[in-house]
């Protein structure tokens, strides 16, 4: 066994998250994204070696990030002994509240990367894996659905629904960026209205709700 003689200290290289954090902390410090993978990896005492054994460009990590959003919500849902036992209705509020959670704890971060540049298109162009993720999170609710109904006419379209959550996230993530109540509780309010809004739909029960949203997005937006 070699000895160590205590001069020379091996450097442990960072991780995915470590990685992502160190990013996540540049940006939010210089209000900027890296102007090369180079001169960020010198910035963090790194080489461009180190970064590129994890990611292949900047673009690649900030989609990784918004997957990590995704899994930590998924792995704090899944921890609950409760979950399992919730409706499809109940996972899907569980899941919006949970990952606005999440989006919370980062708000700096993700106000900045959705409005970095001038065109929207390109900010949520960093949200294509997480649509993916999202979409086939939502279809296992449907498929979890159908296979409970005993005729096929009653059953539920999965790519309509999934299709569905996907643009509720987008009008949520908008609304949650723009609210300004303690506690994001009007964010809340709109999760709870939205998602038993869209099953009502899918149930085909009265619309009592999409009238009760529709209310109740006049009044925040009026206010």
């Amino acid at each position: 066994m070699a000895k160590n003689t205590g001069n020379s200290k091996v450097k442990k290289k960072p991780n995915a998250d470590q990685m992502i954090a160190l990013y996540m902390d540049y940006v939010l410090e210089n209000e900027k994204t890296p102007r090369s993978v180079y001169k960020f990896a010198k910035d963090n005492d790194l080489t461009e070696a180190d970064f590129y054994e994890h990611f292949g460009s900047f673009e690649g990590l900030r989609k990784t990030i918004w997957e990590k959003f995704f899994d930590n919500s998924l792995s704090v849902m899944e921890k609950s002994k409760e979950y399992k036992s919730f409706s499809n209705r109940e996972k899907l509020l569980t899941f919006f509240y949970t990952f606005f959670e999440v989006l919370t704890a980062n708000r700096s971060y993700v106000l900045y990367a959705l409005s970095e540049h001038e065109q929207s298109l390109k900010n949520l162009d960093q949200l294509k894996h997480l649509r993916r993720r999202m979409k086939k999170y939502a279809k296992t609710l449907i498929q979890d659905g159908n296979s409970e109904k005993s005729l096929r006419l009653f059953e539920q379209n999965e790519m309509i629904f999934s299709e569905g959550v996907w643009v509720q996230f987008l009008f949520l993530l908008k609304f949650w960026m723009d609210d300004n109540s303690a506690g994001f509780e009007s964010t809340d309010v709109a999760i709870e209205k939205s998602v038993n809004t869209v099953f009502d739909l899918f149930d085909n029960t009265p619309l009592e709700r999409v009238v009760d949203l529709g209310k109740f997005l006049w009044k925040e937006r009026m206010a």
